[in-house]
């Protein structure tokens, strides 16, 4: 008898994930400058808690997001902004924490 390779083991052709992606895909949505904004707000909150975890985790927090939003922001260069209002608050975010860790 033939030994016949169950499915599982079997490469399934992923034709759809194929395709080149042009990179005029659009300006980046009003809501991604607005999560970073929030989510810059957030680690702000946490920074300034009393207890030695939660403050770490908001350190931990700003530190993640100032390499997300610059690559955001190098991205909005190349595509659209999108919104500048929220661009420029999550741009400011970023100064504040940049300005925070440095100075």
């Amino acid at each position: 008898m033939a030994h016949v390779a169950p499915t599982s083991h079997r490469r399934a052709s992923r034709a759809s994930h194929r395709g080149h992606r042009s990179t005029g895909d659009g300006s980046i949505q009003t809501s991604s400058w607005l999560g970073l904004t929030f989510a810059f707000a957030v680690g702000w909150v946490l920074t300034w808690q009393s207890h030695v975890g939660v403050h770490a985790a908001g350190v931990t927090l700003l530190v993640m997001l100032v390499p997300v939003t610059i690559g955001t922001l190098v991205t909005a260069f190349r595509q659209g902004f999108g919104s500048w209002k929220a661009a420029l608050l999550a741009t400011a975010g970023l100064a504040f924490t940049l300005l925070k860790f440095f100075l």
